[in-house]
């Protein structure tokens, strides 16, 4: 990242004052000792946003600002507690007076999708600046007195001035309990003047008012029918598209865990366009799932690392660390963590690149623009009465599936019709001489195209992801003892198959929220499973690189004492993780057995119907 950037979190109260309200004495606020100085500002800032106002409806502000003591181009971010505020200078690179510096620009990359930014409003404030201090001489909070003087430049946009207050702590000098306690005293002194806490959570909202509502709005997801299971297709894909945008952010900023977000929410939505193919289709989206493939995989790599470098960090800290020279512990944690860094800048240069760009831009296009798949009717076939012992010989058994049992139905009720409209036998000489050779038959009407059976395709997934899982637990349960089998080939079984749990764990998901099947029993039983071989995989792949780093070591001449000492427990520790597996995979396969018989039972009760 940028050295130049900076980030703070902004806690802060507004209150608004009319021009006459007179500020109180300050030093009543609890812990504020004195005023340490006072400055005055003349800060102007423009605030910029696509046509469509996307940062604004995801309540993040993005303005260029001069004057004052912050003067350069900032971004804030909504948070639970205050706000999160990434700054850089006016002069960042690629910056100009209309565009963001590149890397602070790539903040908001997962929401504009490369659309132009363009001004939309412009707020000029006269900032009367006290610095308030406790008896230590710190200073832990400011108090702005804001006369404000603002223009939309949207349409319908006004002109407005006022007046008002705000309290902003500074950042990271107080503990928890002092913040609450400073916040609420403030509000009480400041009210207690005559200023009223205000409604409005920025100036940039009161600068827009009313003119947000001659914006154009971004393109929605399309509304389909609260029955059909597309619907839930469609907000499973919406539900994850948005945790990748949520996280963008968070991961520049490299954020706790926030590399880990972002790759289940990408491979989670891999998996489910995958799950929806034969709903969903078409060239674009399969190239979509390819895309998802590749973002997953630089995820991954930055994961990895992450994974490595924490366990290593935790058990050097055990009593296993204590047998390793400090400074070799240091020199391990040091190249651990550089990897983790390379790996962190990976991703970002990755998120920059206008190919991460196009997988958003076609992520909503998906959304906004379905592409559903249809079937045309085949013509019916004109049959042949069948005889009383083919009738028989063709009777459908109690075990035929639903969507058979449906076709039947309709076969059934095309007969019936069939015989009603039936011409008398005196008519059927002249149908006969219609349609024979050489003579020329009526041109059919194309058949209307009809969508796929959504729920079917699902539950077609879902058998099929199942399937597979027993398929390779199999090969991993009786290829392990087999010594003839490189042991790392043995592994690779297990974190094929936790792969594998996981896909049907996605499908499940997939299945419950786009139909009434019940799978939160399978899907919790597959957690379980992806839990217990995680923690494997985690195992072995600490123990690889300590492996692959012993080795580099050894042809240097240094000693791989340590490296040997955490292979070993690393080792160790995968095999305990694995005693935890045989009953996992018995949970999903006793939910999976559970859901297919309410499936069955569900299917009679609907031919009975």
């Amino acid at each position: 990242m940028d050295t130049t950037m900076g980030q703070h979190l902004e806690v802060e109260t507004k209150f608004s004052v009319s021009e006459s309200t007179q500020i109180p004495q300050l030093e009543a606020i609890a812990e504020v000792d004195h005023i340490d100085r006072t400055e005055i500002h003349q800060l102007s800032a423009v605030y910029f946003d696509t046509v469509d106002l996307r940062l604004t409806r995801a309540k993040i502000t993005l303005r260029r600002r001069t004057g004052g003591n912050d003067a350069g181009w900032h971004i804030k971010f909504p948070g639970t507690i205050g706000r999160r505020e990434v700054q850089a200078p006016l002069d960042g690179e690629g910056a100009t007076e209309t565009l963001p510096p590149r890397e602070l620009l790539g903040h908001i990359r997962a929401l504009i999708q490369g659309r132009e930014l363009t001004p939309i409003a412009q707020v000029d404030n006269e900032r009367h600046m006290s610095y308030l201090a406790d008896e230590d001489g710190a200073v832990i909070a400011e108090f702005c007195d804001d006369h404000v003087s603002t223009v939309s430049h949207l349409p319908g946009g006004v002109r407005k001035q006022w007046r008002e207050w705000e309290f902003e702590l500074a950042d990271g000098t107080l503990a928890e309990e002092a913040i609450s306690v400073l916040l609420q005293s403030a509000q009480s002194v400041l009210t207690a003047a005559g200023a009223f806490v205000s409604n409005s959570p920025s100036k940039l909202v009161s600068a827009l008012d009313e003119s947000v509502n001659h914006a154009p709005k971004p393109p929605q997801m399309a509304q389909l029918d609260k029955n059909d299971p597309a619907r839930g297709v469609l907000a499973a894909i919406a539900a994850n598209a948005s945790k990748i945008a949520e996280y963008d952010p968070r991961v520049r900023a490299d954020e706790y865990d926030s590399v880990h977000q972002m790759r289940v929410a990408t491979r989670e939505l891999r998996s489910h366009l995958q799950t929806f193919e034969g709903i969903l289709g078409g060239e674009d989206y399969l190239n979509l799932e390819k895309e998802l493939k590749v973002l997953a995989n630089i995820l991954g790599r930055a994961r990895d690392a992450e994974v490595v470098e924490e366990r290593l960090s935790n058990l050097i800290n055990t009593e296993v660390g204590d047998s390793i020279e400090e400074e070799t512990k240091k020199e391990l944690l040091e190249d651990l963590g550089a990897e983790y860094r390379r790996e962190h800048e990976r991703v970002v240069r990755a998120l920059d690149n206008d190919r991460y760009t196009d997988l958003l831009q076609a992520l909503e296009n998906l959304l906004v623009d379905p592409p559903l798949i249809t079937e045309v009717e085949e013509p019916e076939a004109t049959e042949a009465p069948e005889s009383a012992e083919t009738t028989e010989s063709t009777d459908v058994s109690e075990a035929t599936e639903e969507a058979d049992a449906e076709a039947e139905s309709v076969e059934e009720a095309t007969e019936q019709e069939e015989s009603a409209d039936a011409p008398e036998s005196a008519d059927l000489d002249a149908l006969d001489e219609e349609y024979s050779p050489g003579s020329q038959a009526p041109v059919e009407e194309p058949k209307e195209p009809k969508k796929v059976d959504a729920a079917l395709v699902l539950l077609e997934h879902l058998d099929k992801a199942h399937v597979k899982l027993v398929k390779l637990e199999k090969k991993a349960r009786s290829q392990w003892d087999d010594l003839s089998i490189p042991m790392l080939e043995r592994e690779e079984n297990f974190h094929n198959l936790r792969k594998a749990a996981k896909k049907l764990r996605y499908s499940a998901e997939a299945v419950g929220k786009a139909t009434t099947v019940e799978t939160k029993k399978l899907y919790k039983a597959c957690s379980g499973l992806q839990s217990v071989l995680g923690d494997y995989q985690d195992a072995i792949t600490s123990r690889n690189e300590l492996l692959r780093r012993a080795q580099v070591a050894r042809r240097q001449g240094r000693d791989t004492f340590a490296y040997g000492i955490l292979y070993q427990h690393e080792q160790t520790l995968s095999r305990e993780y694995l005693t935890g597996y045989s009953d996992a995979f018995k949970s999903v396969e006793k939910a999976y057995a559970k859901l297919a018989e309410d499936t069955a039972k569900r299917s009679k009760k609907n031919k009975r119907k």
